[in-house]
């Protein structure tokens, strides 16, 4: 195999002129220079310069090999200015997996006025309600909603704020009978929820007075995300809680109620994770910055569900 080191200091030394010139222009010594393209002109057989006291020049066979090293010193050059460009200012494509109903609410206004800013910069938002692998599936912001405490990975975290949950069910779960307002009434309905890491379902509520209530429970459907849930909500399979926002227009057009409203739940996080803060492109800096911008000057719509997190 070609040593690609060996092959840009030949073309370096062509460039200059000679072993002294290159090596105060690439930083080496020219002892080492002087050996790496003796070692070069070894391994390919042929003699590439012709030496004297005061210059060099190239041998026929060098002609024809240094057109090729420039080629590939060209191409060095270029991803360096593509790699210092890219450091310097917002270029280049961002791989964005976002929750569809996050998406219609809001962020594709965010998204929409973040490419307008920055001319230089592409998007891909995948509309994915799956848990989707940031790194394995070489995404660089995944946005999601999840109630604490957020799972433990090796990927950072931005947070946008938080969104109110309840519990909510179909009227058609209980047939003209009164809504359930009591645990024991809630046990005698079939419950769907989020898939839980531990394995253990249990609702934790907060009555009036603050004082937890534990409802543990058997579900018949649990999932990994809040559409697939808020679907089989509508579908009058079981109840569930849910986030405000994925709830509202239901519960305005009589499609779902809300179940216990004496009772609170745990606020859902509506956050962002990526695969490190260390050597984020300004690309991908700035479309998280846009993101806690647009959600911090949220149309009302959004605001009204939206807390936002506390100062850091």
């Amino acid at each position: 195999m070609p040593d690609l080191n060996d092959m840009y200091f030949f073309a370096k030394v062509v460039e200059y002129g000679g072993y002294s010139a290159a090596s105060r222009h690439l930083g080496v010594q020219t002892s080492m220079l002087s050996r790496r393209i003796a070692e070069l002109e070894q391994r390919l057989g042929v003699r590439l310069l012709n030496r004297t006291t005061r210059r060099i020049s190239l041998t026929a066979a060098g002609e024809t090999f240094h057109s090729h090293c420039m080629s590939l010193v060209g191409i060095a050059d270029a991803a360096h200015e593509a790699i210092e460009q890219t450091r310097s200012e917002p270029r280049g494509l961002v791989r964005v997996s976002c929750p569809a109903g996050l998406l219609h609410s809001h962020v594709a206004n965010i998204a929409t006025q973040f490419l307008l800013d920055n001319p230089l910069v592409r998007l891909h938002i995948e509309a994915s309600n799956r848990r989707v692998d940031v790194v394995e599936e070489r995404f660089d912001v995944a946005l999601r909603v999840r109630t604490p405490p957020l799972d433990d990975s090796d990927l950072a975290i931005r947070r946008f704020g938080e969104t109110d949950t309840m519990l909510v069910g179909c009227p058609s779960l209980w047939q003209g009978k009164p809504v359930p307002s009591t645990l024991e009434e809630l046990s005698a309905l079939p419950t769907l929820a989020m898939t839980d890491s531990t394995h253990k379902q249990v609702w934790q509520f907060l009555d009036a007075a603050r004082k937890p209530l534990l409802f543990s429970h058997v579900p018949r459907l649990t999932v990994d995300d809040f559409q697939s849930l808020h679907i089989a909500v509508l579908g009058g399979l079981g109840v569930a809680w849910l986030p405000e926002i994925t709830v509202r227009a239901d519960m305005r057009a009589g499609r779902l109620v809300r179940v216990m409203p004496q009772l609170t739940l745990p606020r859902g996080i509506v956050h962002a994770v990526f695969p490190s803060r260390r050597g984020m492109v300004p690309a991908v800096r700035n479309f998280l910055d846009a993101l806690v911008d647009g959600f911090a000057n949220a149309p009302g719509a959004v605001a009204d569900f939206l807390v936002r997190p506390p100062s850091p």
